[in-house]
């Protein structure tokens, strides 16, 4: 047994010193790779322009996702409609603290106390930032100038709002007109004149016009939608939602000073939850109760009344956008009507060409009657009509007034068929 355990188990390794064998030191993978410079995945870094609403200052900064996910409280599907990379229709997004707008070019997030605008060379990004911090200047410079603000001043936010729809209308209406001016005189080239070159514009222009079509009902039928929700247009109260907050943090901090103060205690002295009496926590409970009822009918009647001003500023773009979709509407339009022109006109020329071939078909039938009456003389047997002198001068006489005869008949026919004009 003792044996059997012996070729079992493993041999002890010796403890003299001498026969210790040298460890092996592993060497890290990768060594002399630096991995500073390395980032994580979604991690990278992105350029956005930062328009403040108090200055009006714009600013470059290089901020990530995540950061830009807190900063804004935004999930990530949000970000990633105003990823250039991608192509999104137009959208515009009503969250808690912001409002993510992509429009066209045009693909920002608006907060109440800031715009970030996506970085880009693109000259309408440059204009809506200088239109934006122009109108920010005109306002600044009225409340500094000692007069109060006007009660029909719009929020921040529905200031950044309006240039970015601004924005995207002019552009559309701009790629509009530059359609119109070049697509009329196209169609009437090929109206006077049908080549093949002609009809490899018209289809080009007639793919560029259902594309801009589609981009211009997206962003209508896009601020219609949020023109019948009253609840999307309620979130998108960004500075009034602030303010709410912000008062109702203060209340509550005034309202827990008062009750320590009342109850004999220090303000800032630390409270145990245990040797508070239990009526002030159902007095405490009672009155939060009805300071948040209060505060709610206040905040809905507010909003239900500015959700008027939003309505107007969505409609006046409503009107402007259907505007541009008209333009669209008639050049589609009158390219269908150029279509079914041609196609009369290809009909005409291709009853001209039946016609035509009916009329040789017909003439191609009466002459074939001299080919009967040819093979017929042309036969192998003898008749006393041979020995006429005039025989033949009648045989075509008979022959030619007779194929006369059918082919008028003909011509009748297909003129009381009404096959042909005649």
């Amino acid at each position: 047994m003792a044996e059997r355990r012996e070729r079992l188990l493993p041999r002890k390794p010796s403890s003299t010193s001498g026969s210790r064998e040298p460890i092996p030191v592993r060497r890290p993978l990768f060594q002399g790779v630096d991995f500073s410079g390395l980032k994580k995945r979604g991690q990278s870094l992105r350029s956005w322009i930062r328009v403040d609403a108090a200055t009006g200052n714009s600013q470059v900064i290089e901020v990530d996702k995540f950061t830009m996910m807190r900063r804004c409280d935004l999930p990530a599907r949000d970000l990633r409609l105003l990823d250039p990379l991608f192509v999104y229709p137009s959208t515009i997004l009503g969250r808690e603290k912001a409002i993510v707008v992509n429009l066209e070019q045009i693909r920002c997030i608006i907060t109440a106390d800031e715009v970030l605008l996506l970085n880009s060379l693109d000259s309408y990004v440059l204009q809506y930032v200088v239109e934006l911090q122009r109108r920010l200047a005109a306002s600044n410079a009225e409340v500094l100038s000692g007069g109060a603000p006007s009660p029909d001043d719009l929020p921040f936010e529905f200031r950044a709002l309006e240039v970015a729809l601004d924005a995207a209308c002019t552009f559309l209406d701009a790629q509009a007109a530059e359609l119109e001016i070049e697509a009329y005189p196209l169609l009437d080239e090929l109206t006077s004149k049908i080549s093949t070159l002609n009809l490899e514009k018209v289809r080009r222009l007639k793919s560029r016009l259902v594309a801009l079509t589609r981009r211009v009902q997206k962003v209508r039928d896009e601020i219609e939608q949020l023109m019948d929700d009253d609840g999307d247009m309620a979130e998108m109260y960004l500075t009034e939602k602030k303010r709410r907050t912000e008062t109702s943090f203060f209340g509550d901090q005034s309202f827990h000073g008062f009750n320590l103060a009342a109850g004999g205690v220090s303000v800032s002295a630390p409270v145990s939850p245990v040797s508070s009496p239990p009526d002030t926590h159902k007095l405490e409970k009672t009155l939060s109760f009805a300071r948040s009822r209060r505060d709610s009918m206040k905040s809905s009647s507010t909003i239900t009344e500015n959700i008027e001003e939003l309505e107007m500023l969505l409609e006046a773009y409503f009107v402007v956008i259907d505007s541009t979709l008209n333009k669209l509407t008639s050049l589609k339009e009158y390219i269908d009507d150029t279509e079914d022109f041609i196609n009369i006109q290809l009909d005409t020329v291709r009853n001209q060409l039946i016609q035509f071939e009916l009329l040789l078909t017909t003439a191609t039938f009466v002459v074939a009657i001299f080919g009967v009456v040819a093979g017929i003389f042309g036969m192998n047997f003898e008749i006393t009509l041979f020995e006429v002198p005039s025989a033949f001068q009648w045989t075509l006489v008979i022959t030619g007034v007779t194929g006369l005869i059918i082919f008028c008949l003909f011509l009748y026919y297909f003129k009381y068929r009404r096959l042909m004009p005649l």
